[in-house]
């Protein structure tokens, strides 16, 4: 999520683009949360559809886009989806693999930017379902996931209405600030707090979790907005009222998620990922 532009001295901020942006969260965290509960292929066909829409509007911002690339690309992710979702995890790689390949063939030109939306899209849906498939803590990992990533946008963007000051990075992002980051980071340690006084692990873990994760979906909401200035691109497109594209929606997410899947595969292996970012 963005910061706002500062308002022009003497005027009130428009509302409207907050009043979209919050009646926009208001239907779909609930979707979100509920298929995440749910898990399951209602949870990898959800995350299946959205890696779809990561591509296609990755192919669009770096002007890749073509019937015959969007095609195959989402016949590969699909397959993938379809693949991790019944266990079949290596066939997903080997997939993965070889439509990865078809991708930048088909590219031709543009073979660099379209592989990596390639695997930037492969790569949230790999993670987001294996993470979720651990049948022990995968559901509370999403969450925390999730509510830190929602936490560091809500954090950023209100700190960096509220205070302004300087910039955080203005070449890539003019609207980030310092002090909507250090909002952003701020909030999602209070996420990890939540949790561990909930019972749901140790706080001195959890907080130092939830600060990496911050600081790299952060990280990946700066590597989007670059992609975007390099490519001359505002929004991803205006599929989400308020919030642009999928792209700018769940930029961080990707990168947390991502981010979260690798902390668990280190200390619990593929298959327990959540309880490996979860139990210490």
């Amino acid at each position: 999520m963005s910061e706002p532009d500062a308002a022009p001295a003497g005027s009130q901020p428009a509302p409207s683009n907050l009043v979209l942006r919050v009646l926009a969260a208001l239907v779909l965290a609930p979707l979100a949360v509920a298929l995440a509960y749910a898990g399951g292929w209602l949870w990898a066909l959800l995350v299946t559809l959205v890696s779809i829409g990561l591509f296609a509007e990755w192919l669009t911002v770096v002007g890749a886009s073509s019937v015959a690339l969007t095609g195959a690309g989402t016949i590969v992710i699909a397959t993938m989806g379809f693949c991790v979702t019944f266990g079949a995890l290596k066939t997903a790689i080997i997939t993965g693999c070889i439509g990865g390949a078809i991708v930048m063939l088909i590219a031709r030109g543009k073979f660099v930017w379209a592989a990596t939306g390639f695997a930037y899209a492969s790569a949230a849906l790999l993670a987001s379902i294996l993470v979720r498939k651990d049948l022990v803590n995968g559901f509370s990992a999403l969450m925390f996931v999730l509510l830190v990533v929602w936490a560091t946008d809500i954090g950023g963007y209100f700190a960096g209405r509220s205070i302004g000051g300087p910039k955080l990075w203005p070449r890539v992002s003019p609207k980030k600030t310092w002090a909507g980051a250090l909002g952003g980071f701020a909030a999602s340690l209070v996420v990890a707090a939540g949790f561990a006084a909930c019972g749901i692990g140790k706080a001195v873990p959890l907080l130092l979790v939830s600060a990496v994760l911050s600081v790299v979906s952060q990280l990946g909401d700066l590597f989007e907005s670059a992609v975007k200035r390099r490519f001359g691109v505002k929004d991803s497109s205006h599929l989400i009222p308020g919030h642009g594209g999928l792209l700018d929606r769940l930029d961080g997410f990707v990168a947390a998620i991502l981010a979260a899947w690798i902390i668990g595969f280190v200390r619990h292996g593929v298959h327990s990922a959540g309880s490996g970012l979860m139990v210490w």
